[in-house]
């Protein structure tokens, strides 16, 4: 019997990335899983919408980020900004993510509730993981 493997949360260990690597080029937006209560002018939200188990040691969820802007360019900016962030994360720290493919280009989305500008895009994280301790 194979040991059980367990794998990383795939959006903490993207949004960790994400955000530590906004601060470093003086973009310091809120990156969460939630629309913050008080909208800020702009943010990035990344939800895993999927994905599947590729074989037993790699899992790739597929993770929608959504970048809010206080106008269409801020917005597309963002999104530009974190699409090339998220294509350089295998290596990073040694995490665990060695591998990005991206499964929806750019596509501007005003948000349906407060009609924010909006620009969407999907990638799927292939993760790493790990033997589980034995019982």
């Amino acid at each position: 019997m194979a040991a059980p493997v367990g794998f990383p949360d795939g959006v903490a260990v993207v949004r960790a990335y994400l955000r530590e690597q906004l601060v470093a080029r003086d973009t310091d937006v809120p990156v969460g899983t939630r629309v913050p209560d008080k909208r800020p002018p702009r943010f990035v939200r990344l939800e895993r919408v999927g994905g599947t188990r590729v074989d037993r040691i790699t899992d790739r969820p597929r993770i929608d980020v959504q970048c809010w802007g206080d106008s269409e360019e801020s917005a597309h900016d963002l999104a530009q900004l974190a699409r090339a962030l998220l294509f350089a994360i295998p290596g990073w720290r040694g995490a665990v993510a060695y591998d990005v493919a991206e499964v929806g280009g750019p596509n501007t989305l005003p948000d349906p509730a407060s009609g924010q500008p909006r620009v969407v895009f999907a990638v799927e994280v292939s993760l790493r993981g790990r033997v589980l301790d034995a019982p």
